[in-house]
């Protein structure tokens, strides 16, 4: 009687147990929703997830390097993983194979012949574009051609340097040419795959100009090799120069997407406040110094500023224009419009945590 009765209590004693331990392990084991201070009403994912990135780490690619400098990446839950490129066309690749998360890119046919294939990549956002005035990326030409290249029709036969064809490149060319009644058979089109191999030709006057990029104008106008020429709001003032993708990891995933587009947006507003609103100025470039290519502080007050929109959407126009080009010169493949090609949702999600930029 008396073991039966030493069971049962040990068997209570057993059975509460489990479930005092169960109670702990289900405290343990609880989500901790982290609040973000800088995105009202927005919270950390659950889990750290990463983020591969490809960009070729220029300031252009400042919404992702100031994002992972400040920990806004961090604070959303995400953690960066860079990886750098050397072509455009090899980021395409990856991001319509699933090897790459989000893309810092410019305008291709390959990029656009990709979602003709039902492969689920978008364009979500602005990462690049001219501001009146002050173009980052335009045709500069020899600095001893300045009292011979006036005006538009004086390219005619010259020999005109770009890094790539069916791309960005091309296309800002063409308009160019088309500001002089002119097209790339006017001209000796000439293909150097490096901006500063580009320099070099300039310098050495085998080529008489080339569509660069910063920090590459301010290089050649401080050494005296070219001169700026005419600003591209005067020949293509609707370009969207360069374009932030999503993969299909990325479109697949709403909830890591919407986080990652809030902090990048959070970083382009951190950067049009030091550039054009000097807030903190030093600080940003300090702190560009040390993510982007561009190591030297002085150029980045000789620099033609990128244009980056605090409110994260790309030119429609622009993209519209791009792809009727490609359409144009049979680089398509498949029909696509602007609409197939853009999603906005993703900074349509961001507006609505950070509200409109002031």
């Amino acid at each position: 009687m008396y073991r039966k009765h030493l069971v049962a209590v040990l068997s209570i004693l057993l059975i509460c147990t489990v479930l005092l331990t169960a109670c702990g392990q289900s405290t343990v084991n609880k989500t901790v929703v982290k609040t973000i201070g800088w995105a009202p009403g927005l919270t950390s994912l659950p889990q750290e997830t990463v983020v591969k990135v490809g960009m070729k780490e220029v300031v252009s690619d400042s919404g992702i390097l100031i994002g992972m400098a400040k920990g806004y990446y961090k604070d959303v839950g995400i953690k960066i993983e860079p990886v750098r490129f050397n072509t455009g066309q090899e980021m395409i690749n990856q991001l319509a194979a699933d090897q790459l998360d989000v893309g810092a890119t410019v305008t291709a046919a390959g990029l656009f012949n990709a979602m003709t294939r039902d492969i689920p990549i978008k364009i979500v956002a602005d990462k690049g574009i001219n501001v009146p005035g002050k173009g980052y990326y335009r045709l500069v030409i020899r600095k001893d051609l300045t009292t011979v290249l006036k005006d538009f029709k004086d390219l005619k036969g010259r020999k005109i340097a770009i890094v790539g064809t069916a791309s960005l490149d091309e296309i800002a060319l063409v308009r160019v040419l088309q500001a002089g009644g002119m097209t790339t058979k006017d001209i000796d089109l000439q293909v150097i795959r490096s901006f500063p191999d580009m320099l070099v030709s300039l310098a050495n006057k085998s080529i008489d100009a080339a569509m660069v990029i910063e920090p590459f104008i301010a290089q050649g106008i401080a050494k005296g090799i070219i001169d700026p020429w005419k600003d591209p709001v005067d020949y293509d003032p609707e370009a969207q120069t360069a374009l932030l993708v999503f993969g299909t990891s990325m479109t697949k995933k709403p909830e890591v997407a919407n986080r990652f587009m809030t902090a990048y947006v959070k970083s382009m507003r951190d950067y049009n406040d030091a550039f054009f609103k000097n807030v903190k100025k030093k600080e940003m470039i300090d702190l560009l110094c040390k993510y982007s290519i561009v190591k030297d502080p002085v150029l980045y007050e000789k620099m033609f500023p990128v244009g980056l929109n605090p409110d994260g959407y790309a030119r429609m126009k622009g993209i519209s224009m791009d792809i009727d080009w490609l359409k144009e010169n049979k680089l398509l493949k498949h029909d696509i419009s602007v609409q197939q090609a853009v999603d906005n949702r993703y900074v349509d999600y961001a507006l609505k945590v950070l509200g409109k930029y002031k």
